[in-house]
């Protein structure tokens, strides 16, 4: 089972910390409670994370609010909120949350009902998503089960995927799947997969704070070889170009007579 991204939240008030858990809807990943804003960047490291929620006025021993504050510039792909207990003389503070790059602003003890939705509605997964919202008319995915299956595509390319996984989780067989998304015209589903998977290490090489290293890990590629190779077969670039073309930028060139045949 494809494990679902991750958003960590790091906050000292327990109440605070699971208005985020109990808000955010089921299905759209896995929210995960931190102690630290150390425990928030391993997370960053190993799995793949949706959206950031940071007390950044949380006091010491935790680490202070410049380091909070610097976390969005590492990593200005991954939208980041600011949960803390706001009051009339944090405008200053406000000032450098909106300066720093913070997605949004969520009041401890306000904005706690609607914070996990909140956060939901604006998630890395979501901004991929809409970069490539004309997939399916440019891939010509007409079919009922074309489209499922591109949805679920993307939906589970942070993590290996198979033409069998997908036939699973759709309930037909992998020969009938591989057979009908294929038809009109459409690429085949094993390179749509690796178009997804593409896209999204082109989305986290976006990040200064990752390197191709981190992103083969997150990922699950066997290796930076096996990184490389798909991107050169779906986008024409190398790991380190991914940046630069972005998810958007990897369909277009997916779409330039890399849909089948591989170089």
């Amino acid at each position: 089972m494809t494990p679902p991204p991750v958003v960590p939240v790091f906050h000292p008030r327990r109440e605070a910390r699971g208005a985020v858990k109990r808000g955010y809807p089921r299905g759209a990943g896995s929210v995960r409670l931190c102690r630290s804003l150390q425990a928030v960047e391993r997370l960053l490291f190993r799995r793949l994370v949706d959206a950031v929620v940071l007390d950044v006025k949380a006091p010491p021993p935790p680490p202070p609010a410049a380091t909070a504050l610097a976390l969005p510039a590492r990593f200005p792909r991954i939208p980041m909120f600011a949960l803390s207990t706001f009051r009339s003389d944090d405008g200053a503070l406000l000032v450098s949350c909106h300066a720093a790059g913070f997605a949004g602003i969520l009041v401890d003890g306000v904005d706690n009902a609607v914070a996990g939705e909140c956060v939901a509605a604006r998630t890395a997964q979501m901004a991929r998503r809409e970069a490539l919202r004309d997939g399916p008319t440019l891939l010509r995915l007409t079919d009922r089960l074309q489209l499922a299956a591109w949805t679920e595509v993307l939906r589970c390319a942070g993590a290996p995927i198979r033409t069998a996984d997908v036939a699973r989780v759709l309930r037909v067989s992998r020969e009938h799947l591989s057979r009908e998304f294929a038809a009109g015209g459409a690429p085949n589903l094993k390179r749509v997969i690796d178009l997804a998977r593409t896209a999204c290490a082109a989305d986290l090489l976006g990040n200064p704070g990752y390197t191709v290293r981190h992103v083969v890990r997150i990922l699950g590629y066997a290796s930076a070889a096996h990184l490389a190779g798909a991107a050169r077969r779906v986008a024409g670039a190398t790991p380190q170009e991914l940046a630069q073309v972005g998810p958007r930028g990897v369909l277009l060139r997916f779409l330039r007579g890399r849909t089948r045949s591989r170089v």
